[in-house]
């Protein structure tokens, strides 16, 4: 069953490798004015350090605003686009290397997926000024998820591989939200890690079950961004390939950092992105 899942997510990046190749190269005498390095950098960056358990959309939405690599409208559309073949990479590697009831790994699968159908349909349509509250607030509670995992607050000691009766429901319809969340800028890693931990699994479970869930949800959620144009073309391809490198030197070569300096900058970036957002938001509604 595992090697059904692995052969679903190659297929899945072989049709949105295609599917976005189309777009661009349909669109690419009028490609947005990003720089290729800085996008490269930034896709480079978050996904090495997301290999390693930090995560990418925070600190690549904090980095897109410093750089001033697109707008705020099409920041949603094109974290999804832009992390969805570097995901996909992610998945295969972990999914394979950690042994996952294959169950519990299918169920909260697919209710991410559908709520990232959902939730995209949504966002993509949403106004300059409610992506930015959106992401302000998106990034308070991605935030909020790391301290509480700096302080201890959560926790994972449990070495169960896998869920059934009402736990099992519980993890569906939770990813099923986190799912839908994650189309609007909140991260899926840290929620769904804690949720992982809370309903007794071992914390080495929560890589493939968030990998894959981000697998499998972002190639649907990313092809509707991209029908409606809700996205950076050129920012999204720019850091989608060298994101790749990134995964595979993380998973391969690296496989582990000391982060802890490191994620206590990431918060305090993502924090004052958040403050940026929010004050853009109140600023231009109480005008």
């Amino acid at each position: 069953m595992i090697t059904i899942v692995l052969c679903a997510l190659a297929a899945l990046a072989v049709w949105f490798s295609f599917f976005l190749g189309r777009d661009f190269f349909k669109h690419k005498k009028s490609l947005e004015n990003v720089s290729w390095l800085k996008t490269g950098v930034i896709g480079f960056v978050v996904n090495f350090f997301d290999t390693l358990g930090v995560g990418a959309f925070a600190p690549q939405t904090a980095l897109l605003k410093f750089t001033r690599q697109t707008k705020d409208k099409q920041i949603p559309g094109t974290l999804n686009v832009a992390n969805t073949l570097p995901t996909l990479a992610e998945a295969i590697i972990f999914i394979k290397i950690i042994e996952v009831d294959i169950t519990t790994l299918i169920v909260m699968v697919l209710a991410a997926m559908f709520g990232a159908i959902i939730g995209a349909g949504m966002v993509a349509k949403f106004s300059e000024s409610k992506v930015r509250l959106t992401m302000g607030i998106a990034l308070l509670v991605t935030a909020s998820f790391m301290l509480a995992n700096k302080f201890n607050l959560i926790q994972g000691s449990g070495s169960e591989t896998g869920l059934t009766g009402a736990k099992l429901v519980i993890a569906g319809a939770v990813n099923f939200i986190l799912g839908a969340l994650m189309t609007a800028g909140i991260g899926l890693y840290a929620p769904c890690m804690a949720l992982v931990f809370a309903l007794g699994l071992s914390p080495k479970v929560a890589f493939p079950i968030m990998m894959g869930s981000c697998a499998f949800l972002m190639p649907p959620a990313s092809y509707k961004f991209i029908k409606a144009a809700a996205y950076n073309r050129k920012a999204a391809v720019g850091m989608a390939i060298p994101g790749i490198v990134g995964v595979l030197l993380a998973a391969f070569i690296v496989k582990s950092l000391p982060l802890d300096i490191f994620r206590w900058i990431v918060i305090v970036v993502i924090l004052y992105t958040s403050a940026t957002m929010l004050f853009a938001y109140f600023k231009k509604n109480s005008s």
